[in-house]
């Protein structure tokens, strides 16, 4: 619903450019429902979907295997997006939200001139300011969209910059526990990631152990994600064998990879080393 919510928003739009009623102003979508708007719009099935029961007949006849979008309406999706990202831009705070959803579906988008675009747009934010939760999500968001494109180094100033205190780690595992599902209660703004949030921690290291694959291109912060989250909670690992073993060997593949900026694999060394020093 919150899918068909967006994309029937955009697709039936005019000129208009009333930011304030746009789904993606009033409500922070997680990852299961940022990908199944991103099902529509590159044809990816969402991790999330159950597999359809085995031997489940199909309907007769030729049938579409998901909901992709023509090419005309995915390209009137990301010009609606496009537009309404710029018009949140000018509003500034008041369309924050809008603001770094939109810019970050728009990352979906193959179209030759969406990297040039998304980095224009980088370069009228500041990364330079900490503490404030619209801004550090909006550099969060922007980072990484353009590591869709091999661009990193937006992402290591972003874990320099504004994760280096308290804070920006509390809103980064904040983030990740929403955006993962682990946070159920619905957020209507960015202000939650300021918040002591409760979330099992357990969980999210799950979910996140994942996530340490050389492939992915934020694996700089998945790594720095796992690391903190075990500064953060130095017990969570010790009644869960199956987790400690799943997170050893992601970490030693990664460490073999050699795939990972070098602060990323100083703190892989750090969460090995600890692992060995407890008999984990």
């Amino acid at each position: 619903m919150d899918a068909d919510a967006v994309l029937s928003h955009a697709l039936r739009d005019g000129k208009g450019a009333d930011y304030e009623a746009h789904p993606l102003a009033n409500w922070v979508f997680t990852r299961t429902s940022t990908h199944m708007i991103a099902w529509a719009l590159n044809g990816t099935t969402p991790a999330a979907l159950p597999d359809p029961p085995p031997g489940m007949p199909r309907r007769r006849g030729p049938t579409p295997d998901g909901p992709l979008l023509g090419e005309p309406e995915r390209r009137a999706f990301f010009e609606h997006l496009r537009r309404y990202a710029e018009v949140a831009d000018h509003a500034g705070q008041g369309g924050a939200l809008l603001r770094r959803q939109a810019l970050y579906l728009c990352s979906y988008d193959q179209a030759p001139d969406t990297h040039a675009w998304i980095a224009a747009m980088r370069a009228r934010q500041s990364t330079t300011r900490r503490n404030v939760s619209w801004t550090w999500a909006d550099a969060r968001s922007l980072a990484t969209s353009l590591t869709r494109y091999g661009e990193r180094d937006a992402l290591h100033a972003f874990i320099e910059r504004m994760m280096a205190d308290e804070a920006g780690e509390l809103a980064n595992l904040n983030y990740w526990a929403y955006w993962l599902g682990l946070d159920r209660l619905p957020r209507g703004d960015d202000s939650f990631m300021g918040d002591r949030s409760a979330w099992d921690a357990g969980a999210l290291l799950g979910r996140l152990v994942d996530r340490l694959h050389p492939d992915l291109g934020c694996i700089d912060l998945n790594v720095h994600s796992v690391w903190s989250l075990l500064a953060a909670r130095p017990g969570v690992l010790a009644s869960d064998p199956v987790l400690v073993r799943r997170l050893g060997e992601r970490v030693t593949h990664l460490l073999d990879a050699g795939s990972v900026s070098p602060q990323s694999r100083r703190e892989l060394d750090a969460v090995h080393y600890g692992l060995r020093l407890n008999n984990l």
